[in-house]
């Protein structure tokens, strides 16, 4: 027998009654960042392989193992993005919409690919609404970021299952300064790290600060601090940023051991985690990185952004039992028609309801039916109401009302009042 086909390790389908909460999710993002004004930028999924490896940094986990790397008929080696700032940037250089100092505030959603081991809330192809500023050098756009992540937990209902943890990584000069005293003193200690780390301390030292693991953990309880080596200027920057977190009434916890998985951070970085959904406990992550455009072959352009995991939120506002009632329903009411000529008399009412309740989630029978069977599709179609279009109603031109959820009797409501009796039971309530 031929195997049967399925999707591939760690890429999943998000079926029907799946999605009314992805977009929920989504469509309050998107809301939120319009009422900021951001704007929504959109790029391939597909970029050249050398522009992770210039912006992500060629010795981090990502680009070592963890890219989907190809080449194509052409030979050009090509990559599906694994995070999206760089192909943010790449497309702002090459459009040249940040150049004469232009304050640029976009926002992008879509898949990104790792092939990492999957787990819950951890996957190959996983979903990001992410982030990016350009051209604004302040402390207070970190904090605007912030301080949007933070009214956004709170539409949703989840601002009690997170928590804030910041710290700031200096400028690349004063990085360099703590990367010779890190490696130094863990190079002390070297046969006491683990296995990971201990590659790591030749490519990424950085990175050993985010180990899980308790031996390497005890290791650093006496390591050297990057406060101790931050500049002037990125104090000041990060005292700003708490001030203005402070006057928001934003908590937040001081981590020296936060440093991110990518290279081109500098200054600000962040982490929203909760401890809500087992080892998988960043929602949404992100800082500056003011000599990744420069990096990347652009003018000097300061930078700073976020990326939050759809998979993530999604499963904690179900974890969380933080679902609208509303999204559970797709359909507010189903209108059952017998007869052909009932069923084109209630196609054209439908459409009629429809230009006057747009907002309405109205549905109607196909198939046609007993009365029975019709009735059963609208009872699992989970609507509030059933419309009733028969001979009786048709010679009186009404239609019958009957609640499907709750108590009620049916009532008969004639056709030119209908929209506003609807409105009055569904739409307001």
């Amino acid at each position: 027998m031929s195997k049967s086909l399925q999707a591939i390790r760690g890429m999943n389908d998000i079926l029907p009654e799946q999605t009314p909460l992805w977009r929920y999710f989504e469509g309050t993002v998107a809301r939120l960042l319009d009422n900021y004004g951001y704007k929504q930028i959109r790029m391939p999924i597909v970029e050249f392989t050398e522009l992770f490896k210039r912006s992500i940094g060629e010795v981090t986990d990502i680009v070592e193992k963890e890219m989907y790397t190809f080449e194509d008929r052409n030979g050009d080696s090509l990559t599906l993005r694994p995070e999206g700032t760089a192909a943010c940037v790449r497309a702002v250089l090459e459009h040249g919409i940040t150049g004469g100092g232009q304050v640029q505030k976009l926002w992008y959603i879509g898949p990104m690919f790792r092939h990492e081991r999957p787990q819950k809330g951890r996957y190959r192809q996983f979903h990001q609404i992410g982030l990016e500023v350009f051209n604004l050098d302040g402390p207070d756009i970190d904090a605007e970021l912030i301080i949007m992540t933070w009214r956004l937990w709170g539409e949703l209902g989840i601002r009690d299952a997170v928590k804030l943890e910041l710290n700031s990584l200096g400028t690349s000069e004063s990085r360099g300064r703590y990367r010779e005293a890190l490696v130094e003193y863990l190079s002390a200690h070297h046969d006491k790290l683990d296995e990971d780390s201990q590659r790591r301390l030749k490519t990424n030292p950085l990175r050993v600060l985010d180990t899980k693991n308790a031996e390497t953990q005890a290791v650093l309880v006496d390591a050297p601090k990057m406060a101790e080596y931050l500049d002037e200027e990125s104090r000041a920057h990060f005292e700003g940023l708490k001030s203005r977190l402070d006057a928001v009434g934003i908590p937040y916890v001081l981590n020296t051991k936060l440093v991110r998985g990518l290279d081109y951070y500098s200054k600000t970085v962040f982490e929203w985690v909760t401890d809500k959904l087992g080892a998988q406990g960043t929602v949404c992550a992100g800082g500056r990185y003011d000599g990744l455009v420069e990096q990347m072959g652009g003018k000097p352009t300061t930078g700073v952004g976020f990326a939050m995991g759809i998979e993530r939120l999604v499963l904690m506002l179900e974890t969380l039992e933080q679902i609208p009632e509303e999204i559970s329903r797709q359909v507010d009411v189903y209108l059952c028609a017998f007869g052909e000529e009932a069923e084109l008399a209630g196609l054209a009412l439908a459409e009629r309801v429809r230009d006057q309740l747009p907002n309405l989630r109205l549905q109607v029978n196909a198939g046609a039916g007993s009365f029975k069977s019709q009735f059963k599709k609208a009872d699992k179609s989970g609507a509030l109401y059933a419309l009733i279009l028969g001979d009786d109603e048709m010679a009186q031109q009404v239609v019958g009302f009957k609640p499907l959820r709750g108590q009620g009797e049916q009532q008969s409501i004639a056709w030119d009042a209908l929209a506003a009796h609807l409105a009055t039971c569904v739409v307001q309530g």
